[in-house]
């Protein structure tokens, strides 16, 4: 499972916790390479790689990216707002989901700009259209479920809240009834998130008053065990709830997560962006009244060593899919080092092997594999053999030698 598969495992053990959660003061050279980890992805400026949550990480974080961060947000205003929200054109790129228009409405908050004027309200309208429509999909009785995620539809609420812009009643309620009834949140892996995001939501909401007729409904203690990803983490350390005590739970906490620091587990972007903030006592709630004078330290491009000149090893991984006719099953051989995505594009060169992936702010998703693609309520899951769910992407997870991987289409 490693140090991170620990950490998630501990923190969702700890449950709802009876005070807010101190996290640590973090040695600061772990905390600077994770914020180089960001800066590659900075200099991508087309609309296909922008992801508005590492603006909003970097600003919440201890660190700057000087003129790059600047140029990054320009970017950000130029597809988001120009391009993206303009009337229906064939030559425009597609516009924003709802997730991504949410990001990106932090991402200004971030910046301490309030959405306004005619942009600011197409922002606004749009974002509150997507969650009517995603409430008409759930249904009055709760039966159906949104199009796109209760993530997205639990981090609108949140952007809107933190631009102190309301929502209808109506809306939080159709999270409220979904939290307290988490069976509908358990859309595969994603539960935990979305259970974080919810309660960040919820949060926001009463710390901001928006919607004092839906206080005495919110439930104590629903949070249940949700604190296992960085998200989950800001939770932890904003929202204090009734539950165990606090300190023993609080220091086993810390302990993993320094040793997931020290141990290099965190590499994906997205979830970098949402740890920066913990690791500088902050989380998405607190822009609400953002700093945004506060001292930074400037990021410096991470320096690479130079390579001993060493020849690469091969490993070779048996990669399995079942969950087609007939059934897929070859070994392949990768250079050591090399991550599944790179496993799945030599499968797919040696032929006999086919994968589609669709792209995402947290990266590559894998969406088709054999020509079956995944339908309505299935996703294509990465199982390590015997039987263990992969916590991390096709682009983050390095397969070890001698490993099998099963690609399995589930129902969720």
């Amino acid at each position: 499972m490693g140090h991170l598969g620990a950490l998630l495992f501990l923190l969702a053990a700890l449950g709802a916790l009876a005070d807010i959660c101190n996290i640590p003061e973090v040695d600061h050279n772990l905390v600077q390479s994770l914020g180089q980890h960001l800066l590659p992805w900075m200099d991508q400026l087309s609309v296909e790689h922008l992801n508005p949550s590492i603006y909003v990480g970097l600003r919440l974080s201890s660190m700057e990216a000087g003129t790059k961060e600047v140029l990054y947000l320009h970017s950000l205003k130029l597809d988001y707002q120009q391009s993206l929200l303009s009337d229906d054109n064939s030559d425009l790129p597609t516009k924003p989901s709802m997730g991504q228009l949410a990001l990106y409405m932090l991402a200004l908050k971030a910046n301490c700009e309030f959405v306004g004027g005619h942009k600011g309200d197409r922002l606004v309208s749009q974002l509150k259209r997507f969650l009517e429509d995603e409430k008409r999909t759930i249904g009055h009785n709760h039966k159906g479920y949104p199009h796109s995620s209760y993530y997205q539809y639990s981090l609108s609420i949140l952007a809107l809240c933190v631009h102190q812009k309301r929502v209808h009643d109506s809306v939080v309620g159709k999270l409220l009834y979904a939290v307290e009834h988490d069976h509908h949140l358990l859309q595969g892996h994603l539960s935990v998130d979305t259970e974080a995001m919810a309660g960040l939501a919820f949060t926001c909401l009463e710390r901001s008053n928006l919607n004092p007729n839906l206080k005495a409904q919110t439930p104590e203690g629903y949070f249940g065990n949700v604190y296992s990803t960085p998200l989950a983490l800001q939770l932890l350390m904003t929202s204090p709830v009734p539950g165990v005590e606090l300190g023993t739970a609080c220091f086993n906490a810390r302990a993993a997560l320094l040793t997931s620091l020290q141990d290099g587990a965190f590499q994906n972007v997205l979830m970098i962006s949402q740890l920066l903030p913990v690791l500088n006592h902050k989380s998405y709630v607190d822009l609400i009244s953002p700093d945004c004078l506060a001292p930074r330290v400037m990021l410096e491009p991470a320096t690479v060593p130079p390579s001993p000149g060493q020849v690469s090893e091969d490993i070779y991984v048996l990669l399995k899919v079942p969950s087609v006719w007939p059934p897929y099953r070859h070994t392949i051989s990768v250079p050591a080092g090399s991550s599944l995505e790179d496993v799945l594009k030599k499968a797919q060169e040696l032929g006999e092997f086919m994968y589609e992936t669709e792209a995402s702010l947290s990266g590559p998703y894998l969406t088709s594999v054999m020509g079956k693609k995944a339908g309505e309520r299935e996703f294509w899951q990465l199982i390590q053999a015997p039987d263990i769910p992969l916590q991390q992407g096709i682009a983050d997870y390095r397969p070890q030698n001698g490993e099998t991987i099963e690609l399995r289409l589930v129902v969720w």
